[in-house]
């Protein structure tokens, strides 16, 4: 007995659980927008509002001539059918009510005619007017609502449908109930079916776009470890030397205090832990590409710990090794100081690297192109100018991992300088670049000419004219602007990033 009450009471707290799901899910008004359609957006409130108008008119002349019903009844009636339409627009839930109500009133309406014989051949419980305005607001419903909701909606509908044909029940009617349950079945399948499939295109978009937003900081943070990787040997050389001179200033000095001893041996032993710590950076950074722990090379080459990292003393290796991969390379120094004075040597390093990626995009995206190279020396720091005309061969598939420019403005963003890369109006490309002498300056104003669009080409892609002294002046070694633009790491149909634009947002 006690099993027995045990299993009415757990069936009785089921059926009030659903009562009470069914109430939380019916029982709102809340708003369901839209969903975006574009260039269309305005579309579906057109053809909803159409039909609402044919629904009126339909219902109001049906009722009025095959249900003998007044006119003070009949427009009311058609117009809560219709109303439904347009304010399932908003609220889709409330319209479905009140489409529903407006159909039983306008049964109740009708059954004493109908039983009495004064009408025959009437259509119930749904009119042909009222179920096209009651499959609308399902399928607007259908689309937005979750699909349990909208399984409730479709399951009343089909429930009150038979209660109005089966139990109450009229007279010489034509009936719609069996039509009206397979079309509204339809109606809310295709809608579940259509929401179904734009969340998943929404989900899809969305999972895209987090894939991109992590490639891009993926392949920043690899390019900030291949630059610190690369700083690690001018940070050690330093720190050595700081180590060596305190050891020998002792001997230097005659009659060293004890103080003084004491100092010095502190200094080398501060400079010994610090260049104990940069192996231990070097070992993690190292050990995210082991085949290549430098980022100097191809995987496989396995670059060695010990040597040198370049500096603009090697500029002329990098030009001659350039020709003979097959490009026109013309390298020009200037210097226009006063004073010649050292760079530090990450200001060479990092010059050396933007002059070696420019020269690399050219050998990728310009074959057959001519290059010119200027190094120019300024009080202020170093400028660099690589230019190269348009390819005069194919342009073969790139397997470059594209984070060459990128490389070259975080390398320039480091040192507090700055970087503009652009198309030339002829289809070559330009790099430009300054270095703040000592490299750790912020620059209050702009150094470098600024790219600026002036026309559009014949196959509608922005021209991108710079001003010298970023463009090559005209000679017999400069190059020639022929031909139509090649791609870079960046989308080639877009003007590439600025000092004004770091992140390319302004593009069309």
């Amino acid at each position: 007995m006690s099993r027995g009450k045990a299993v009415l009471l757990s069936g009785v707290n089921a059926v009030l659980r659903g009562l009470w799901t069914l109430r939380d899910d019916l029982c709102t008004v809340r708003p369901y927008p839209l969903p975006v359609t574009g260039r269309l957006r305005r579309l579906p409130q057109v053809v909803v509002c159409l039909a609402a108008f044919g629904v009126f008119i339909g219902g109001v002349s049906y009722q009025m001539n095959s249900g003998q019903v007044v006119a003070q009844y009949a427009f009311p009636l058609a117009l809560g059918q219709a109303g439904a339409v347009v304010l399932a627009l908003r609220r889709p839930v409330a319209a479905w009510w009140l489409s529903l109500a407006s159909a039983i009133l306008l049964a109740v309406t009708v059954q004493p005619s109908l039983e009495s014989g004064r009408v025959d051949g009437f259509q119930w419980p749904w009119t042909a007017a009222g179920l096209i305005g009651h499959l609308f607001v399902l399928l607007l419903l259908a689309l937005r609502v979750r699909t349990r909701v909208a399984l409730e909606v479709l399951a009343l509908t089909v429930l009150v449908t038979y209660v109005l044909q089966v139990p109450v029940g009229a007279g010489d009617q034509q009936s719609t109930a069996v039509v009206t349950t397979a079309l509204s079945a339809v109606v809310v399948v295709l809608g579940i079916a259509l929401r179904g499939r734009r969340e998943a295109r929404a989900e899809l978009v969305q999972q895209t776009s987090l894939t991109a937003e992590e490639r891009a900081r993926r392949t920043l943070l690899e390019e900030r470890s291949r630059i610190a990787r690369e700083l690690h040997d001018v940070v050690a050389h330093h720190m050595s030397v700081i180590s060596i001179q305190a050891q020998v200033a002792e001997h230097l000095t005659e009659n060293p205090s004890e103080k003084l001893k004491e100092n010095l041996a502190g200094i080398r032993h501060n400079a010994l832990e610090a260049l104990t710590e940069l192996r231990r950076v070097l070992a993690v950074l190292r050990s995210a590409d082991p085949d290549d722990p430098y980022g100097l090379g191809e995987p496989g080459t396995a670059a060695a710990p010990q040597a040198p990292q370049p500096t603009l003393d090697r500029l002329g290796a990098l030009v001659e090794n350039t020709r003979a991969a097959g490009l026109a390379v013309a390298l020009e120094v200037t210097d226009e100081r006063s004073t010649a004075r050292s760079y530090p040597p990450g200001v060479e390093l990092s010059a050396y690297r933007i002059v070696q990626e420019a020269l690399s995009n050219a050998l990728r995206h310009a074959p057959g192109s001519t290059v010119r190279v200027e190094v120019v020396h300024v009080a202020e720091g170093l400028r660099l100018h690589i230019v190269n005309s348009a390819p005069k061969r194919a342009v073969p598939a790139s397997p470059g991992a594209g984070h060459g420019l990128l490389g070259m403005r975080e390398r320039a963003a480091m040192l507090g300088g700055q970087v503009t890369a652009a198309r030339t109006p002829h289809g070559g490309f330009a790099v430009s670049a300054f270095l703040p002498h000592d490299g750790g300056t912020s620059l209050d104003g702009p150094l470098l000419p600024a790219p600026r669009i002036e026309h559009d080409d014949p196959d509608g892609l922005p021209v991108v004219r710079l001003h010298p002294p970023a463009a090559p002046t005209a000679g017999a070694d400069a190059p020639v602007m022929t031909g139509s633009p090649h791609p870079t790491e960046e989308d080639p149909t877009q003007p590439a990033p600025t000092e004004e634009d770091p992140a390319g947002e302004g593009r069309p």
